[in-house]
């Protein structure tokens, strides 16, 4: 990282028609922080149909970038992160343009990378005392935080929170491919790629519209739960498919010697279904392996790539 003088700091914030919310979420972000050279914001317009774009120019936003069509929350940030690098950002901090987050806890999110102690820090939600959050979504939260803690090998306590920040170094490895949301997806890939991370505590500002990003609790938990399986199947194919086709493959066993065990007692005629009914399961099994070795070569192949990408991003001036 540059020296502490010279440490260039962009805010990016997601919008979709946030023409009323977005002028008290800029009004409380502070422009000068201690340590930081240049502290610029950065909004991407997610194909809006209200007036967001002309707000943001009206209240001094540094670069707009537009995505034409609507593409989705994970498709914006993924767009953001790469703006954000493409004008030398250092540090990056994603904000949400609902004014759920304190502006003023920008600079304890920013501290631990200007301090060279972490590459991400996440701002972890006081989910508990969320009054708009029911009873059932706080456990969701909990829950889901508890999964992904586990298959990504972190401690992070909020794992859906927005309210991050990123170094130069990890927002050149990250690399986005859910269509839904980027939360889950990048704290697995961040525990994968070892990164250090850091929570801390913030505070959340009253509601002022419904999350969009989700028709109904049952629709997020789904979709959350799909992102979670097929980010960490990407990271460990020979584990997942190595545990399906094992299982699969053990239960034709059992049943091939249930068959034995009836052929020897004189009453095998009765039990021909099992004998085929064992050979599918270990065929099929034994297939499961061999595509998970096939997967973990391909998972290679990817790890390859992502080296390659983020020396050519890295180069570039």
């Amino acid at each position: 990282m540059k020296d502490k003088k010279s440490i260039k700091l962009i805010i990016q914030i997601p919008c979709l028609n946030e023409e009323r919310t977005l002028p008290i979420t800029l009004k409380n972000i502070p422009r000068n922080i201690e340590g930081v050279s240049e502290v610029e914001v950065l909004i991407v317009d997610d194909g809006s149909t209200d007036d967001t774009k002309t707000v943001a120019s009206r209240f001094g936003v540094d670069h707009i970038v537009s995505v034409p069509v609507t593409r989705g929350l994970a498709h914006a940030f993924k767009v953001g992160l790469d703006s954000c690098l493409e004008n030398d950002a250092d540090i990056i901090v994603n904000f949400d343009a609902d004014n759920q987050y304190k502006g003023e806890d920008i600079p304890r999110l920013i501290k631990p990378i200007l301090d060279g102690h972490a590459d991400i820090v996440i701002g972890n939600r006081r989910i508990s005392n969320i009054k708009s959050f029911s009873l059932f979504k706080k456990i969701l939260q909990y829950f889901g935080s508890w999964l992904v803690r586990g298959v990504s090998g972190t401690n992070i306590s909020d794992v859906t929170t927005g309210f991050r920040a990123y170094s130069r170094k990890a927002a050149l490895k990250i690399n986005v491919l859910s269509d839904y949301t980027y939360t889950l997806e990048t704290i697995i890939q961040a525990g994968h790629e070892a990164f250090s991370i850091v929570n801390i505590e913030v505070d959340t500002n009253n509601p002022l519209r419904k999350s969009r990003l989700f028709k109904s609790i049952y629709e997020y938990l789904l979709k959350s739960v799909i992102t979670i399986l097929r980010i960490y199947s990407m990271f460990n194919p020979l584990r997942v498919f190595f545990s399906i086709g094992l299982f699969t493959f053990s239960f034709g066993v059992l049943i091939g010697i249930r068959y034995l065990y009836f052929y020897f007692s004189g009453n095998g005629s009765g039990h021909i279904q099992s004998v085929i009914l064992a050979a599918v399961l270990l065929i099929f099994g034994f297939q499961i392996v061999l595509i998970g070795l096939l997967a973990d070569l391909i998972a290679s192949n990817r790890k390859l790539i992502e080296d390659i990408l983020f020396r050519i991003k890295k180069s570039k001036p």
